[in-house]
């Protein structure tokens, strides 16, 4: 944005009404922490997680609604709910800090864990320096520069609209709750029933559609996801199924460039995937786990290419948040909207105490050397700067495009160690998400005139609580390192964010001879797409742009089963539909409604990780 743009007129603050309550700050710290159990299972399952400011406002609206009514409770002001959104979304969004990507791709290539207090401290740590960065950005973004921050502008609009028309927010909350019950029956039905996976008959060459990961799945989750990412996104992912698993699947195994390992006898035999003896024993399985070792080189390429291709558009944006922008008459003229910042004592000494923080932790849990830990805390801070000013233009954070960059830094500076190359750039990622989560958040406040430190100080409680449950619930889920590697041998837990970090530090780890056969030109060839459809993307006008295949979705689809790339292609036809059909409707109700489903699904998982930890 210029020098000369206006900022929004916002109203004044209100310090008179509620705010930073207790029960505002204890309501989200609850109810974002069970939501950042629904982050960390998706983010393991398929690599994405959800923003959850407007999922909270809801619930704790329908909650007081009823309390109010019930027990005549005082009534639940916008302004406790909006402290309330912004702790929920800071615990919610806990799994950026490194659980469902740097975290357990170092565990598989190293073999060391961290305990529950060190992973504590650790995601904690990430994510506050990300908190401090953002308590700076905040008059120049907001203010200054006026940026959108769309995601803050929904939560803000939706927030005020619950308000204005209160049966609409309860016919809401009612369809999130339906959704989460749809989600929580099947999911249960699914696993006490056993229900499993349907195989699919027919083959493509000389190898089955089941063995390609084709099958019809009974969850609606991945559905359900579909219709939250669109049709673009979703068809995509189809595209990319059918390219990873029908044309390169089949085309790996005959040339023999993956191979699988059988226990024979007591002894561990490796066998290419169409010999007779494979064949005899998992010839009614699915291939996953063999054939992505070889299609992630192609996928992780486009993902690469293609986020640091988008990011390269915003150049702009970059030089704009690294030179900063003075402030306009305008904006300073709107001094109302900005008295209650963080006092600058408090913010310098919390910078001071995150970063040492952020620092020791490098060094006494993952042995990184002081330089090189001081250097990735120093960058972290540039490059979560540039992250919030391309999340507050387009509303979406770099996270992987950030973490990426700190990945390849330290692969040049520190070629062969994995834990500087990884948990470097954990920082980066975690804090980016972290820091452009409360930028949205603040864009909420604004809108409707709520203090900037109080939600500040609502964000710090959120993010001990995601620490703490978010944490947990990735030990229930993935437990130590043998665990882990189970469940990286399980196609249902594909771990694409996981199987993307890896690969880079392995990639710098051992270099390119290490790569399978073919795999080189495989990454150059998906690297060039990535390239050239971010391009596409950037260049074209929006109608002409909607037709060019999202290059992230694609490259996610060489990650994931198939069947999760069709399910959610599907769920995305399915909410296109319903949007041309029944516009209003789908207006209303399809977000909520899918969201529920994904977190019953998603908790109902965790609880049965839970119940099957106490029936072991």
């Amino acid at each position: 944005m210029s020098e000369s743009a206006e900022p929004a007129q916002y109203p004044t603050l209100d310090l008179e009404s509620p705010q930073l309550t207790l029960r505002a700050v204890i309501t989200g710290m609850l109810i974002g922490g069970t939501l950042s159990l629904c982050n960390v299972y998706l983010g393991l399952k398929i690599g994405w997680g959800l923003n959850m400011s407007i999922t909270a406002a809801l619930l704790s609206y329908g909650f007081y609604q009823m309390t109010e009514k019930a027990m005549g409770t005082r009534n639940w002001g916008m302004l406790e709910n909006n402290v309330n959104q912004t702790t929920a979304s800071a615990a919610a969004s806990i799994s950026s800090a490194g659980l469902v990507a740097p975290i357990p791709a170092w565990t598989l290539i190293t073999g060391e864990e961290l305990s529950l207090i060190n992973l504590i401290l650790w995601t904690l740590s990430v994510s506050l320096v990300g908190v401090v960065v953002a308590i700076g950005l905040r008059r120049q973004m907001l203010i200054t520069d006026a940026l959108p921050f769309p995601g803050g502008i929904a939560s803000g609009e939706t927030i005020k609209e619950m308000y204005a028309k209160g049966s609409e927010a309860m016919a809401r909350v009612k369809m999130l709750l339906l959704g989460g019950l749809v989600g929580t029956i099947a999911k249960l039905t699914i696993k006490l029933a056993k229900i499993k996976n349907m195989m699919l008959p027919g083959v493509i060459g000389t190898t089955s559609l089941k063995n390609l990961t084709f099958v019809v799945s009974p969850s609606p989750l991945f559905v359900a996801i579909g219709a939250l990412i669109g049709v673009r996104a979703g068809l995509s992912m189809l595209v990319g199924a059918v390219a990873a698993w029908c044309v390169f699947g089949p085309m790996i195994i005959e040339n023999g460039w993956v191979t699988g390992s059988l226990m024979v006898d007591g002894e561990k035999i490796t066998l290419l995937l169409n010999d007779p003896q494979w064949l005899a024993k998992k010839g009614d399985a699915g291939w996953f786990k063999e054939l992505v070792t070889w299609l992630l080189w192609p996928g992780v390429a486009m993902m690469v290419t293609a986020s640091l291709t988008a990011f390269a558009f915003s150049w702009r944006s970059v030089l704009a948040a690294l030179k900063g922008i003075k402030q306009s008459s305008a904006a300073q003229a709107q001094t109302d909207v900005i008295t209650d910042d963080v006092p600058r004592k408090v913010h310098l000494n919390l910078i001071i105490v995150f970063s040492l923080l952020a620092v020791v932790l490098q060094f006494t849990l993952f042995g990184i050397g002081w330089g090189l830990a001081t250097f990735s805390v120093l960058l972290t801070f540039l490059l979560a700067i540039v992250a919030a000013r391309v999340s507050g233009e387009t509303g979406i954070t770099p996270v992987g495009a950030m973490g990426k960059v700190t990945q390849l830094t330290f692969g040049v500076i520190e070629s062969g160690n994995v834990s500087a190359n990884l948990m470097a750039a954990n920082v980066t990622g975690g804090a980016a998400s972290q820091c452009a989560d409360l930028l949205h958040d603040m864009k909420t406040g604004l809108i409707i005139g709520a203090s900037p430190r109080q939600q500040t100080y609502g964000q710090l409680a959120g993010v001990v609580a995601g620490a703490v449950f978010g944490c947990l619930g990735y030990l229930v889920l993935v437990g130590d390192a043998a665990n882990l590697q189970k469940l990286w041998d399980d196609p249902e837990w594909a771990m694409p964010a996981v199987v993307q970090w890896k690969a880079v530090a392995e990639l710098f780890q051992g270099g390119l001879s290490n790569l399978p056969q073919g795999a080189i030109a495989a990454m150059i060839w998906g690297g060039l797409f990535g390239v050239f459809a971010a391009i596409l993307e950037k260049v074209l006008p929006k109608k002409g742009a909607a037709w060019v295949p999202s290059p992230t979705a694609v490259g996610i689809a060489f990650v994931i089963p198939a069947f999760y790339s069709v399910s959610m292609a599907l769920g995305g036809v399915i909410a296109w539909a319903l949007a041309r059909k029944y516009k209003q409707w789908t207006t209303r109700f399809l977000i909520v409604l899918a969201a529920g489903v994904m977190a019953g699904d998603s908790l109902t998982g965790v609880c049965i990780a839970v119940w099957d930890i106490i029936a072991s």
